[in-house]
C-alpha cells in the first residue's frame, strides 16, 4: 500500500501526495552519512560499537545503527568487560538522563537528542526525547502503477522436496509421489507464475522538507550547567544535525531505492524567521562539520564536554547466539 494524503502546495492549492521516504527512514540516511564521515576521519563522534564474530566474519553495529539509539535492545543486552551494560557506570549514566538534564546523552549519545529516542522497554518511568531534526520526501500528483512479478526457471524443474537436512541439503521426490514436503520453488527452483503486484507510483515532482527545530532545542535542559553552556550545547546539536543533513542530501543526486534515482533541481537552506520569512544561508557538509567541531570545543570549555571515543561492547551470550543463528542458520524471511 502507498501512503497517499492531501497537501497544500506553495500557492495554497490542495494536491494529492504520496510519501516516498518517511521521517524515520530519512533519519537513518543521515545516521549512515555521519557514520561514513566518522569512519573516513572527517569527524570525531562518540560511539558504541558492538562486534560479534560469526562464521561469515565479524558483524559490527554502532550507535548510528541501533534503531532505538541509547535505549536500544542491542545495548541493553550487551556487556562491558563482562558486566551487563545497564549496570556499568556508562549505562547507568545514560539511564539517568531526563527532560531536566540531558547531559549524559549530550556527552555520550547526542544522536538520541537529534533524532529522538524512547526507553520504551524500561520498567517505571520511561523518558522520551523528541527528535529536533525532521526530514521527509513526498511526491505530488501520484499515479499508482502495477507490475507482474514471477520467476522463470530455465529448466523448469518438476517435483517436490520430501525432506530437508540441517546442513541445508534436501531429498528429492518425483512428481506424483505422495509425500509431505515443500515445493521446489521454496528452494529457488522451478517456475513461479507471474502475479500482479504493486508497481510503484509516477509523480509530477518530488519534494524534500527538512528542518532543525530551535524550539525543540530550547526544551533541552542541562541540569546545573550554566545558561551559556546550555546555549552552546544546543548550537552544537544543531550543527551536528545540519552536518548530517548536508552529508546525506547536499549532493546533486540521491538513490532513494531500486528504480528510484533522483536528481536535484533546486534547493534552499535557510533560517525561517517570524512570519515564515526565509533567510538563505550557504552551507556545505564541510562547513557544517567545521562548525560542529568548533562548537563542541566551546561547549567543553563551558563545562559540557561531548566524548569523541569509541566504547566497545560485547553481546551477552544469548544475544550472540541469536545473532549467529540469524545470520548463518535461519531460513530466509523466517519468523518465529
Amino acid at each position: 500500500m502507498y501512503l497517499v494524503e492531501s497537501r497544500r502546495d506553495a500557492e495554497g492549492h490542495e494536491r494529492r501526495s504520496v510519501v516516498l521516504d518517511q521521517v524515520p527512514s530519512q533519519a537513518n540516511r543521515v545516521e549512515r552519512a555521519l557514520l561514513q564521515a566518522h569512519r573516513a576521519g572527517r569527524v570525531a563522534l562518540p560511539m558504541f560499537e558492538l562486534s560479534v564474530p560469526t562464521e561469515i566474519g565479524a558483524v559490527r553495529l554502532t550507535s548510528l545503527d541501533f534503531p532505538h539509539r541509547f535505549a536500544d535492545a542491542y545495548l541493553r543486552d550487551s556487556e562491558i568487560n563482562g558486566k551487563r551494560f545497564h549496570d556499568t557506570p556508562t549505562g547507568q549514566a545514560l539511564r539517568s538522563a531526563s527532560s531536566e538534564d540531558v547531559r549524559p546523552l549530550f556527552e555520550r549519545e547526542p544522536y538520541s537528542l537529534v533524532f529522538g529516542a524512547w526507553d520504551s522497554h524500561r520498567a517505571g518511568y520511561k523518558p522520551r526525547f523528541a527528535r529536533v531534526y525532521v526530514s521527509e520526501m513526498y511526491g505530488l500528483d501520484p499515479v499508482e502503477g502495477s507490475r507482474m512479478g514471477g520467476r522463470m526457471d530455465p529448466l523448469n524443474l518438476q517435483g517436490s522436496v520430501s525432506a530437508r537436512r540441517p546442513d541445508g541439503g534436501w531429498t528429492y521426490a518425483l512428481p506424483g509421489e505422495k509425500v509431505k514436503g515443500s515445493r521446489l520453488s521454496e528452494l529457488g527452483h522451478g517456475h513461479i507464475l507471474a502475479q500482479e503486484t504493486l508497481g510503484g507510483v509516477t509523480v509530477k515532482e518530488v519534494h524534500r522538507r527538512g528542518w532543525v527545530s530551535f524550539a525543540g532545542l530550547e526544551r533541552l535542559q542541562f541540569g546545573d550547567a550554566s545558561p551559556e553552556a546550555g546555549w552552546i550545547a544546543r548550537a552544537c546539536l544543531a550543527a551536528l544535525a545540519l552536518a548530517g543533513d548536508r552529508l546525506a542530501f547536499g549532493r546533486p543526486s540521491l538513490e532513494l531505492r531500486s528504480g528510484c534515482d533522483l536528481t536535484r533541481v533546486s534547493e534552499t537552506v535557510a533560517f525561517e524567521r517570524d512570519g515564515g520569512e526565509l533567510e538563505p544561508i550557504d552551507v556545505s557538509a564541510a562547513s557544517a562539520l567545521a562548525a560542529f567541531d568548533e562548537l563542541r570545543q566551546r561547549a567543553a570549555k563551558a563545562g559540557l564536554a561531548m566524548d569523541a571515543d569509541v566504547v566497545s561492547v560485547s553481546p551477552s551470550p544469548q544475544l550472540a547466539a541469536a545473532i549467529r543463528y540469524s545470520l548463518t542458520q535461519a531460513a530466509p524471511d523466517s519468523e518465529e
